[in-house]
This record gives structure tokens, sequence and C-alpha cells, in this order.
């Protein structure tokens, strides 16, 4: 798959909001360009074997992402200065080159035992590597005469060079051996593995010091886990389930390499050292059947988080300047996460309406973890999301028609020098398909009906001190609206 994207981004800003030449500040203009390749190739057999089933299979990936980005700016610094004339122009210009490569291979091998019990047991491996190439050029910034002197021309940009940690390669090597057994014994339906998942990591930034290029770590980590189905009758069962898992961080959150601009005005640096997140928890849940095709559950879950991963603020001050800052990721501490969730999907067949489906979906959820001020909820995290719809078949006409609803909480964020209150519009989706002949289905549909709005208020201080005593530096609004979204597509099996 192939993207092939050309972004240009022309904004203006005027003093005091006042859209006049006299009040003209800056002039911005900023292109990117994209190329991104994505490649996929999987392979498996499959053969009877050591009085069981073994399955080998094999797969590559890769992407290659490539941009060149350039930004000029023209500032009127003084109310005296009027369009077209200026008083500064400057000019950035960064490149980024990045090749990702992964290698998955894995030998699984199934033996059915005895008293309705399955044994399966394999070794699994990953290898992936990344190569990071971000240059930019020199920035060029000049002063021009006033008129009537000609503006001089922009000079050429100088030779490139890569930004700190930006000629980055990561290599991440895998092998995870596992067993699990499973079985069925009348009503209760069970489960339970054993993994044991190994991680060789190496982060090469060049643009280190020649002590400080290459950074090595080992991670090792048993991951134990069991589940239980247990039929109560035909239409009501319990589901119990227990594990440890991880979560490792992203390339992008590793890599060394300094992204200007990447947070609104302030940079973001990748951290090389970030430990893997560690989850030990478990879901106890109840569901019903409706009807022929109908399910509605509840269930309970709960987590115990180890090395949270999260964005924080290094309090270093960023490209931009003053008021600006250079992000990161970073291991917060151990917390925990709870909630409830409620699921309902069924026909109304019940009720003697079988073209007419229902669903509705509400999670709340709460979690606790203390950072450099006290405890919080985990930074954006919403405390409820809830959707609601149908969806109405008319078989006569071959056609169909339905509507979903959904709304979540407002999600806090506290960092160093700063704290985020989001808060999220409704969106109101609606479709209506019909089939023409036997292979041909045409789908009209309408998303963000009701304009959804993204509303954020900014609490920004100089530092942690002026954050506790509330000495406030800037406090800020934004709000972002978006119009309706309309989408026509035609389906056609052959």
């Amino acid at each position: 798959m192939r993207t092939d994207r050309y972004q240009d981004e022309d904004s203006i800003e005027y003093r005091g909001g006042i859209e006049t030449n006299a009040n003209l500040l800056t002039i911005n203009d900023n292109d990117l360009d994209i190329r991104t390749d994505n490649l996929s190739l999987r392979t498996g057999y499959e053969r009877d074997m050591l009085g069981g089933e073994t399955e080998f299979k094999l797969a590559y990936a890769s992407i290659s992402d490539e941009q060149y980005e350039f930004e000029g700016e023209s500032e009127y610094l003084r109310d005296a200065i009027i369009f077209p004339d200026e008083d500064r122009y400057t000019l950035d210009s960064t490149t980024v080159d990045i090749q990702d490569e992964e290698w998955k291979a894995a030998i699984e091998h199934e033996i059915d035992l005895s008293d309705g019990m399955e044994l399966e047991f394999g070794l699994q491996g990953n290898w992936k590597t990344r190569d990071a190439l971000v240059t930019e050029t020199p920035r060029i910034r000049f002063n021009v005469p006033n008129a009537p002197a000609p503006r001089p021309a922009v000079p050429a940009f100088g030779p490139s060079t890569p930004v700190p940690g930006g000629d980055v390669t990561i290599e991440e090597n895998r092998l995870d051996p596992y067993v699990m057994l499973s079985g069925e014994n009348g009503a209760l339906t069970w489960e339970a593995g054993l993994r044991y998942e190994t991680t060789d990591l190496t982060i090469t930034d060049r643009t280190a010091a020649p002590a400080d290029q290459v950074n090595e770590s080992d991670e090792a980590e048993l991951l134990p886990s069991a589940s239980f189905r247990w039929a109560l009758n035909e239409n009501d069962r319990i589901i119990f389930s227990a594990a440890r898992t991880v979560r490792r961080p992203s390339f992008n959150r590793l890599s060394p390499a300094v992204l200007e601009e990447e947070f609104g005005d302030s940079d973001f640096v990748g951290n090389p050292d970030l430990k893997a997140e560690i989850s030990t928890g478990f879901d106890l849940g109840f569901e019903r059947r409706l009807g022929r095709r109908g399910v509605a559950g509840i269930n309970v879950f709960y987590r115990d988080i180890q090395d949270l991963v999260e964005e924080t603020n290094t309090g270093v001050t960023g490209s931009g300047g003053a008021g600006t800052f250079v992000y990161t990721v970073d291991n917060v501490g151990d917390g925990k996460v709870y909630g409830v969730e409620f699921d309902l999907s069924t026909p109304l067949d019940f009720i003697g309406l079988e073209s007419t489906g229902v669903f509705l979906n509400y999670s709340w959820l709460d979690s606790e973890i203390t950072d450099f001020i006290g405890e919080r909820r985990f930074n954006s995290q919403s405390d409820y999301v809830y959707s609601v719809g149908f969806t109405q078949d008319l078989p006569t006409w071959g056609a169909a028609f339905g509507a979903s609803y959904r709304k979540q909480g407002d999600a806090f964020s506290r960092v160093l020098a700063e704290e985020v209150t989001t808060s999220y519009g409704a969106d109101l989706e609606i479709f209506v398909e019909k089939q023409f002949g036997s292979n041909v289905v045409v789908r009209l549909t309408g998303s963000n009906l009701l304009d959804s709005s993204k509303d954020e208020t900014f609490d920004k201080f100089e530092n942690v001190a002026d954050q506790i005593s509330r000495d406030y530096d800037e406090y800020e609004i934004e709000t972002e609206e978006a119009g309706p979204v309309y989408q026509l597509v035609m389906r056609l099996a052959f």
C-alpha cells in the first residue's frame, strides 16, 4: 500500500483578532510532502506429526516513510508595516527518512489429550529494526529593509545535518516460548497458559558522544493467564479471566530524535530507557442470550499496572523559546485502573420486530496514580464512554438504514507546568444502504452530524511551586469544531 500526500497549510495571525492589514502579525506557509510504502507478506504450513498437528509460520513486513517539510514565515513586527511589506522572514526545512522492517516466525504444536483436554505449545520469534534519519538545514532568517528598498532574495539552504538524536538504529529481538492447556467439563470450559517473553533491545544513536552511542537492555517476563466460562443454563453464563500482560513502547517513543513543535508549539523527544508497562488484572462478567441472536452482558475489571507510561514535561525550554517545553515519555510509577462495562446488542425478534436491531455500550472507569503533586487519574482518561444506536432492515426493498450516537466524559491531564481539561462533543452518525441485484451495495453515511467540538482549557505555570500554589503564568481556552462528513461507497462482490 502506498500513501502519497501533500499538505499545504497557510495561516494568518492578527493582533487582537482584528482582521485588517494594519493589524497583521504573521503569515505562515507550511508545506509537508509525505510518501509512505507498506509491504506485508505471510505464509504458513501445517502437517500432522508427533501425535498432533504442527504449524509453521513466517511473515515479513516493512514500512518506508519519507517526509519533506518546509515552513516560511513573514513577520510584521511594527504597526507601521503594512502588507505586502514585512519586517522579518524565517525559513526552516526538515527531512525525515524512516525505514522499518519486521520478521516473525513461529512453530506451534497441538495435541488432543484424554478427557476432552488439548495441549498447545510452541516458540514465537519477532525481530524488528528501525533506521531513522531526521535532518534539518540551517535556519534562514533575515530582516527586510523598509520600502521602497527591494526585498532581498531568499538564500539557498545550506547542507542538511542530523538533528540531535536524529540518526538512530533500533533493534528489538524477541523469543517467546509458551504452553497452554484447555479443556471442557460439562458446563465448564477453561484454559490456562504460561508465556515467557524475552526481549533484547539495542539503540544506536550516532549523534551522541562515542561513549554514549550504544544502549542495550535485556528484559524477561513470565506471563501466566487463565480463563473460565461457566454455563449456568442455555441462556446464561459467567466468565472469569486473570492474566499478567506486558505492553512494550513503540519505536516512536524510544527514538531519541527531537521533533520540533510536535506538541503544539512544544517539542518531543523519545526515551531510550523506557521500560515496558506490566499489568496484572482480572475480569468478571455475566452474559445472557436474548432471543436467537441477541446478547446482553456486564463486566467488571481491575488492573494493577507497574511502570505506567505517560507523556511528561522535561522542564527544558523548547525550540519555540519561552513558554514552550520539551516533552518526552517516562515510567511515572505504579497505578491501578478499574471499571464496569455494559453491552447490549440484539434484534428485537422477541417482541416481533425481527428486522430491527439495537445496541448499547456503556463503560465507566476510574484510575489512580500519584505524581509530583499528588493523586490523580491517568492522564487523558475519560470517566465514561457510551454509544447507542439502531439498524432497520427493509427486506422487501433490499435496503437498510440506521443511526448511532456516541458521547464521552471530560478528560484531565497534568504534567509539569501545565494542566489540561478536555471536553468532547457528541457524535451522531446515520447511514442508508441499498442493494442492487445480487452483488452490488451502495451505502451513504453521514458522520459528525452534530458538528462535534473539542474544548480544551490550559492552566500554565512557570514551575512546580507556582503550580502547587496556583500562581498562574497563563490561562488559555482552545475550541475546535468540525462539520459533517458524507461518504458514498459502492461495494461489488464477484
